[in-house]
């Protein structure tokens, strides 16, 4: 199989079982937005994570592939594509509450920081939040074929790879980096 295939040139793709549209169309914007946060989680995890940690995120880059199908298929359903389903969504809250159960609370905001391996996971935190700010572009543009499941993955997954940054701080033996009001700076 090549990896080039002309067929791009002119500014267009095709979806998985689909039209081709333009390489800037929504569907395919929130693809790449998927995309791009699945190549950042696997920067963080290059950069020698915690094992569980690790081991989460592995099973993570598995579903977001199965995002990207559906997101690239406007009939996903039709062509028997792994669906994003509520049983994924509770997944990532049961691990939100077991992250944030072994975590201090924050008692104020945080920067995002600290060990490197932190850093990195608020990046991919960022890019998980701007790839659902595409996919609920593309939802609010075409209902009937996105699931609001994908939205809702997302959004629990922007909200546990906020506590991942905290963790992978605190399993580095760093401080979160707290946020200080404009009159308590140096």
């Amino acid at each position: 199989m090549k990896i080039y295939t002309k067929t791009g040139d002119g500014g267009t793709t095709g979806l998985l079982a689909g039209p081709r549209v333009s390489k800037d169309h929504v569907r395919v914007e929130a693809c790449g937005g998927v995309d791009e946060l699945n190549a950042h989680l696997g920067l963080a995890r290059s950069a020698g994570l915690p094992a569980d940690i690790d081991r989460l995120l592995s099973r993570v880059q598995h579903e977001l592939f199965d995002v990207g199908a559906e997101l690239a298929c406007p009939h996903p359903e039709a062509y028997g594509l792994p669906m994003v389903d509520l049983a994924m969504i509770e997944t990532l809250e049961h691990e939100i509450d077991d992250f944030d159960g072994q975590l201090p609370p924050l008692k104020q905001f945080i920067l995002p920081g600290g060990a490197e391996t932190s850093a990195l996971l608020h990046v991919a935190r960022t890019v998980c939040r701007r790839a659902e700010r595409r996919v609920v572009t593309l939802y609010q543009s075409d209902p009937v074929h996105v699931s609001d499941n994908v939205v809702g993955y997302l959004n629990r997954l922007g909200d546990l790879l906020f506590l991942l940054a905290r963790a992978a701080n605190q399993a580095a033996g760093v401080a979160d980096v707290p946020w200080r009001k404009h009159d308590a700076r140096d």
